[in-house]
């Protein structure tokens, strides 16, 4: 197996959903089971099943938490550099065709999301940009075709 690079935040947000996993949402369900079972015949009680799938459910995310927490490096921005385009920079970018300026933080995949801004290192534009340096000019293939970035900015 290999590790999981994790910002603070990523880090933070993981454990607390661990901690939800495991209390509120598994006395909800066994809640949900015990009422379903005193609905009579379990055999034949599709209440009882679909909690109890919903129990399974649970169960399996939590173990996936847990395995992905215990493989967790969490990155420490302070001793890293701001020079290159690493994992957990945020890069402030120009895109050459329109003028646009944007911003994306690179994460893990475990992290990412486009609607934060926060794009995987293994996506194409993630993948892309490390190991480039302010004023570079970086052509990324896409599977819509081509962008073509300039860094402006990075910053922890």
């Amino acid at each position: 197996m290999h590790e999981i690079y994790l910002t603070r935040e990523g880090h933070q947000k993981l454990m607390e959903e661990l901690e939800y996993l495991k209390t509120t949402k598994r006395r909800q369900l066994s809640k949900a089971i015990g009422e379903a079972r005193a609905h009579g015949d379990i055999s034949e009680n599709a209440e009882y099943d679909a909690a109890k799938d919903a129990q399974g459910m649970n169960e399996k995310k939590i173990a996936e938490l847990e395995e992905k927490l215990g493989r967790a490096r969490v990155l420490d921005n302070e001793n890293m550099t701001s020079d290159e385009v690493l994992i957990g920079a945020t890069v402030k970018l120009k895109d050459m065709d329109t003028e646009e300026e944007l911003e994306y933080t690179l994460v893990s995949e475990e992290e990412a999301d486009y609607s934060q801004n926060k794009v995987s290192v293994t996506s194409p534009v993630g993948s892309g940009l490390i190991g480039h340096k302010v004023g570079a000019v970086v052509d990324i293939k896409v599977p819509a075709g081509a962008l073509k970035y300039k860094i402006l900015k990075i910053s922890r």
